[in-house]
């Protein structure tokens, strides 16, 4: 039985120095960053909270419009909150579309600066 050595190790770049991190935190281009994720993350967040608040809302003080029937067995609660679900997959899916076309290239163009790849 033959055995393989493992191939050698990369020498690791050093790590950037607490002021290099500041310096980065304090650029504009975080900045850019910092705000293409809070202003998808938060609104969508708070959009998501007022949806989930406003069916809670409704199955606890309009049952009787929650239990109409849409058809047959299937009444509006139910509809409603499959509706929950399927906003929630939405929701992830679009994030990461938008994380990897916005969010993603910009950090890692940061991640390569601070690495000393440019």
């Amino acid at each position: 039985m033959a055995t393989e050595t493992p191939p050698p190790a990369k020498p690791q770049a050093p790590l950037p120095s607490t002021e290099e991190f500041a310096e980065v935190q304090q650029s504009a281009e975080f900045g850019e960053l910092r705000r293409s994720h809070r202003s998808f993350a938060f609104p969508l967040t708070i959009g998501f909270i007022a949806w989930y608040l406003l069916y809670v809302l409704l199955s606890n003080y309009a049952g009787g419009f929650m239990g109409t029937k849409v058809a047959g067995n299937i009444n509006v609660a139910l509809v409603l909150g499959l509706a929950q679900f399927l906003t929630t997959f939405l929701i992830a899916w679009w994030y990461a579309r938008h994380a990897a076309t916005r969010l993603d290239p910009q950090a890692e163009a940061i991640k390569s600066r601070m690495e000393g790849g440019e």
